[in-house]
């Protein structure tokens, strides 16, 4: 598969990212509206696309939901079966649900999208997370993974609503081993209008996860879905 020209400048420069048009990748909490959306834009990219639940019959209805291929299974199948996982589960379950999957997980590259974010009469804010970071909190439980930090600023209602053909924004990657945020760029380049951008170490995790609370209030106050462009890249 040849990478757009937009989406190679973003490799850096004297780098091309990789072919990953073979690769399976799973969505843990791919029932929930974020993990729904991205499993359906991916799988409708043609990436072969397993749904992870904690209940298989709900992922199995969910996945025929979605058609395109798309598998359903509960979380450890899923996790087994897949090449790259991404967790798009709820905050309060996260450390539960990666510490259960220690094992199922290991050798995988794994892809955090998780927002710790609370809400009171003000609004969305960032919560406090001892390792830093929801995808610091990750790496820690999954020392047998490479986990990686992405696609945290989707809109959920665009990623799922069928008659929008064009995501337009791009996705910050964060991460530690630099063949692994390749991956994961090139995974969110093959969505249409979606790029990829290198954003640091899993150590810068936390503003770009906290930064959802900011996109929470501009779309409240806009009646919009916010994304992000990064100029000049």
């Amino acid at each position: 598969m040849t990478q757009p020209d937009s989406v190679n400048a973003t490799a850096g420069p004297g780098r091309q990212l990789p072919d990953v048009s073979d690769l399976v990748v799973g969505v843990l909490g791919g029932t929930g509206d974020q993990g729904r959306g991205l499993a359906y834009r991916l799988a409708k990219a043609g990436q072969q696309v397993m749904i992870g639940s904690r209940s298989a019959e709900r992922a199995e209805d969910c996945a025929a939901e979605l058609g395109l291929g798309v598998r359903g299974a509960d979380n450890a199948r899923c996790a087994r079966e897949s090449d790259v996982v991404i967790v798009a589960v709820p905050w309060d379950g996260h450390a539960e649900t990666l510490a259960s999957l220690r094992a199922e997980l290991a050798g995988k590259i794994v892809v955090d999208c998780v927002n710790p974010l609370g809400f009171d009469k003000q609004g969305a804010y960032a919560l406090q997370v001892p390792e830093g970071s929801a995808a610091q909190q990750a790496a820690a439980l999954l020392p047998d993974s490479t986990v990686t930090a992405a696609f945290h600023h989707l809109s959920a209602v665009l990623l799922q609503d069928e008659s929008v053909e064009s995501i337009d924004t791009d996705v910050m990657v964060l991460g530690e081993d630099r063949a692994a945020t390749d991956t994961v760029q090139a995974l969110a380049g093959r969505i249409p209008g979606m790029r990829g951008v290198f954003a640091g170490r899993l150590r810068n995790a936390h503003q770009v996860e906290a930064l959802v609370a900011n996109l929470i209030s501009v779309n409240r106050r806009y009646k919009a879905h916010a994304g992000l462009r990064i100029t000049d890249v």
